[in-house]
């Protein structure tokens, strides 16, 4: 991966400066910064960074529709830090798009393990498209490890960091049936510790891109009571 590029989002100030200290210290970098909404979606067009640490309170708007617009045109994992504590908050973050939930206050140390673990899992997955050029093909839809890309329809859908991951992992083992757990686990690579509304969220936004109806779905289907299998068409093998 050429020099990373981190986007950082928050109107205060001090804030900006404590994480961009803490990042330059570990030398993960470039490291560009945004005080407003605005500000921040004209950043990401212009400089498509890796990764995206987001406030959610800004002065010309909520970091939940900057996320949801940037999703529009990037798949870098986003990360909200905010003061907004809520579940109801954290669910919002991961259905605008967000790949992590930090709330303030926070260990600066913290947030940039946090940052260095979605990139390494950024590169893993770069890695293992350029090792496995796999199709994965389903009929409505098909997953092209080589090129990163998921084809709905005929047409390129984009798709976040971390959804394409989980939707990979699932085309990668067909008609098996996987908990939340054990899909938090294999996916996110790490241990499990009440964060499977996390697979969840990422669930229902992967039906809206491969479903016809995602309330009726035909692919990622549900087992009630044993947790999540995606349903292979006969010809559903990789190339």
């Amino acid at each position: 991966m050429s020099e990373i590029r981190i986007l950082l989002v928050d109107d205060e100030v001090e804030i900006l400066n404590m994480i961009r200290i803490a990042l330059l210290k570990e030398e993960v970098g470039q490291v560009l910064t945004a005080g407003s909404a605005a500000e921040a979606v004209r950043l990401c067009r212009e400089h498509r960074p890796h990764l995206i640490v987001l406030d959610v309170m800004l002065p010309d708007g909520e970091g939940f529709d900057v996320c949801r617009e940037m999703r529009q045109f990037t798949d870098a994992p986003i990360l909200f830090l905010t003061a907004r504590t809520t579940d109801l908050d954290k669910l919002t973050g991961f259905s605008m798009g967000a790949d992590d939930y930090i709330t303030k206050p926070f260990n600066p140390l913290e947030l940039v393990a946090r940052i260095k673990a979605q990139l390494r899992r950024l590169q893993l997955i770069r890695s293992a498209i350029q090792a496995k050029p796999n199709i994965y093909d389903f009929g409505r839809f098909s997953i092209h490890e080589e090129s990163g890309q998921l084809i709905v329809n005929g047409r390129e859908v984009p798709c976040p960091a971390m959804e394409y991951k989980l939707l990979v992992f699932l085309c990668s083992h067909p008609n098996r049936i996987f908990s939340k757990k054990q899909l938090y686990e294999q996916v996110w690579g790490e241990e499990s510790l009440g964060d499977e509304n996390t697979v969840m969220v990422h669930i229902r936004r992967l039906r809206e891109k491969i479903e016809i109806n995602p309330s009726h779905p035909e692919y990622l289907v549900t087992v009630r009571g044993l947790g999540y299998k995606l349903v292979a068409p006969k010809r559903g093998l990789p190339q």
